[in-house]
């Protein structure tokens, strides 16, 4: 592996012009196909094999058209303190109100609140539903600004008007201020890092092409591949922070090449064939754990993972050949100024802060251990009392038009008007069965739908239960259940349990089968479906992340201590995001205002993205350790050289991570707060708790037992060379391929 990539980096180096032109060629292609492509489809979401999702199936096919992806639209209408809104002068606002959003070519209703009786029995408070012919995505500016145009009209009139729903949610999207804000921090860490604006520059100038390319072929293959508008969110900020990462890596290495004395090709080919070895590997762990999301078994979340997958393999191509072609343009820039100016550069001191840790942690390796273990085990205790859901409205910021209404809604109808459950019957089976007359199979149909409607109308927790709706064909109904509780509620998933619990005594008894679906039930099959694919993502992506791990190590016990620490570093994560986000502790400093339920796939984001990145700082400061103790070092020196040839260039790294990352936490929506929090947490605890404090501490304590690997074992495993054992020879051969350019560069 080592040689091979030796030899990619001296002809990117030497081929530069060429490396060059083929990446603006395929930047050029990738983007015109773009250009050219059909807009993104919008998916919606789905999840195969949960009951919520079989009802919503059932209710496409039973009810054509009656299901459709339409934005809605749910204005809220609460009249002045000591007033009712079905006052003559309220109600005629609210009618006027009504008739204008009913006014727009994009309209397919809007339901007036007095006659589908959508007012409160105190009479405060009255909601009209608009709906739309097409879903939030396709809304045009002008619909938009119509719905605007009439709340404003309606609050003229004394009137407190808000809306929810789909046609007011504005979806977060790829390229904001989070993006600027990580790019900005990125750029002044790199400076620090290196010293040197252009050493600073390169890293991001790649890793913004290589962003360029993967987001292109997203956009270009979104049509064919049914790929929705989200999909490249994730492959956006993942590709921008491995970019920069693996780039900085490459980087790092060539100036450490020149600072022995080496020729600018030469430090190339040597940066590529270490540093580049290390990055294919870490980038090997990301994909493995990014295509791992296709275990989860939810559609939108596979090609997600599949499409950052395909990120970080940009990525890695980029470091390996844009990066020594850049080098080999500017073989002296990305050197410290005082080096330039000297004319020669010179060797980094022994001792730097890297190797003064690693001393520390050498000397006392047993404290600082149980120090690391249990702070993150004290941080992952709340993890315990994890609640999954899926927040909606009642999460959003009160500045907002949807959470007020969401508050509204609570205050004139119930808490649990805010989330119903919706009741799918199925009655086609048993008139089948019977064979009866049409009439006949109608009423029992009916008398069926009505048994079960009334059965659960009785049941404990439940507020009211709506008139059935029958199809064409009169062989399914719908009707609505509406709790009375929350729909993050505790006692609200205990109703829909009790529910599903009753059904098998009532199909008996009417021969009619019922689905329990809506946004409460949804985030409960959710939930329950995560949970229960986290234990089989996990054994699959770190099982094949320790084999690869035994391949780049050859050791037993490194490739499990990482895992080991990654665990503990993900289940602390997890712990701080409860503690915030779930028991409120701190919330108000993100500008958190409602706590609740975690977002159902918060730990497999975690999983899923931190394993990948845990596992990049693993390989580069591991392998260096590795390098050294097979070049002939003891085990604690190894550890040391590590440290001072790789500490610095892991905390930028993770501080670059950890930008990127907390730039989201700036943004206004809850969920996204929660993502941006989790990401930046995990990966703040695993590179400076797990990987500069626990992993030596654990190799100090082991000692040359850590690099043990059974004799049968290591006959098997195919031997890669990463730490570039056989470059040792190739670097003390003089070149004679080397042209005079080249040997011109070393002059500074």
């Amino acid at each position: 592996m080592a040689e091979f990539l030796y030899r990619v980096g001296r002809l990117a180096f030497r081929r530069r012009w060429y490396v060059a032109l083929v990446w603006a060629a395929v930047l050029a292609a990738v983007g015109l196909g773009a250009l050219k492509a059909p807009g993104a489809a919008d998916e919606g979401f789905s999840m195969p094999g949960i009951e919520s999702q079989k009802a919503f199936d059932l209710m496409e096919e039973r009810f054509p058209g009656a299901t459709a992806d339409g934005a809605t639209a749910r204005v809220v209408f609460v009249a002045p303190k000591g007033e009712k809104v079905t006052a003559a002068d309220h109600r005629k606002a609210v009618e006027s109100a009504v008739a204008d959003l009913a006014d727009g070519s994009q309209v397919a209703s809007a339901v007036d609140p007095f006659q589908a009786r959508a007012v409160s029995k105190d009479g405060t408070t009255a909601y009209a539903t608009v709906t739309y012919k097409v879903a939030s995505n396709d809304l045009s500016d002008a619909s938009k600004a119509q719905l605007v145009k009439a709340l404003d009209q309606a609050r003229d009139t004394g009137l407190t008007v808000d809306a929810g729903g789909t046609a007011v949610d504005s979806a977060p999207g790829a390229g904001g201020s989070a993006e600027v804000i990580g790019i900005a921090i990125a750029a002044v860490v790199l400076l620090v890092t290196f010293g040197s604006l252009a050493a600073a520059g390169l890293p991001l100038l790649t890793a913004i092409a290589g962003v360029g390319v993967s987001m292109a072929t997203i956009l270009a293959l979104s049509h064919p591949l049914g790929l929705s508008t989200t999909t490249g969110t994730l492959a956006m900020m993942l590709g921008l922070a491995v970019g920069i990462d693996y780039a900085l890596f490459v980087v790092s290495r060539y100036r450490e090449e020149r600072a022995k004395g080496r020729e600018p090709g030469e430090a190339t080919a040597l940066a590529v064939g270490t540093a580049g070895s290390a990055v294919v590997f870490a980038g090997l762990t990301v994909v493995i754990a990014l295509a791992g999301l296709t275990v989860v078994g939810i559609p939108m979340l596979t090609k997600m993972g599949l499409a950052a997958a395909g990120a970080v393999v940009v990525g890695v191509l980029i470091a390996l050949t844009l990066v020594p072609a850049f080098l080999g343009f500017w073989p002296n820039a990305v050197l410290r100024r005082k080096d330039r100016k000297k004319g020669r550069v010179e060797q980094e001191a022994k001792d730097n802060g890297g190797t003064r840790w690693a001393r520390f942690v050498l000397r006392r390796p047993l404290p600082v251990l149980i120090l690391g273990v249990v702070g993150l085990g004290a941080l992952a205790v709340p993890m315990t009392s994890l609640q999954l859901g899926m927040p909606g409205d009642e999460a959003k910021s009160t500045s907002t038009t949807q959470r007020r209404a969401y508050d509204a809604l609570a205050e004139g109808f119930g808490p649990g008007f805010n989330g119903p459950l919706t009741v799918v019957v199925d009655a086609k089976g048993d008139a089948d069965a019977k064979g009866d007359a049409t009439a006949k199979g109608d009423a029992d149909a009916k008398a069926a739908v009505s048994t079960i409607s009334r059965k659960i109308g009785a049941t404990e927790g439940v507020v009211s239960v709506s008139p059935a709706r029958f199809n064409e064909a009169g062989d399914t109904a719908v009707f609505s259940v509406v709790p009375s509780t929350a729909p993050t509620s505790e006692k609200t998933k205990d109703l829909v349990t009790t529910i599903r619990d009753a059904r098998p005594a009532l199909e008996s008894g009417t021969g009619a089968t019922f689905e329990v679906t809506g946004s409460t039930a949804l985030n409960i099959d959710i939930a329950e479906k995560v949970q229960s694919a986290l234990v089989p993502y996990l054994i699959v992506v770190v099982g094949l992340a320790i084999v690869l791990l035994l391949v780049v190590f050859r050791s037993l016990l490194v490739p499990l201590k990482a895992a080991l620490g990654f665990l503990l570093s993900v289940l602390a994560s997890l712990g701080a995001v409860v503690v915030v986000f779930q028991e409120g502790h701190g919330a108000s400093l993100l500008g958190v205002e409602t706590t609740g339920p975690i977002m159902s796939l918060m730990p497999i984001f975690l999983v899923g993205i931190v394993f990948g990145l845990a596992m990049d700082y693993e390989v580069f400061l591991v392998s260096r350790m590795r390098e050294a103790y097979v070049h002939g070092e003891t085990p604690a020196q190894a550890v040391t050289s590590g440290f001072r040839h790789s500490a610095r260039v892991v905390v930028a790294a993770a501080l670059i991570m950890i930008a990127v990352f907390a730039g989201f936490m700036g943004e206004s929506d809850s969920m996204i707060k929660m993502i941006g929090f989790g990401l930046a947490s995990a990966v703040l605890l695993d590179a400076f708790v797990v990987r500069m404090a626990i992993v030596p501490a654990v190799l100090a304590l082991l000692g040359d037992k850590a690099w043990w690997l059974p004799a049968w074992l290591d006959r098997i495993l195919p031997r890669v060379d990463v730490e570039g054992e056989a470059l040792t020879r190739t670097a003390d051969t003089p070149d004679p391929a080397a042209t005079p350019a080249d040997q011109e560069a070393v002059r500074v």
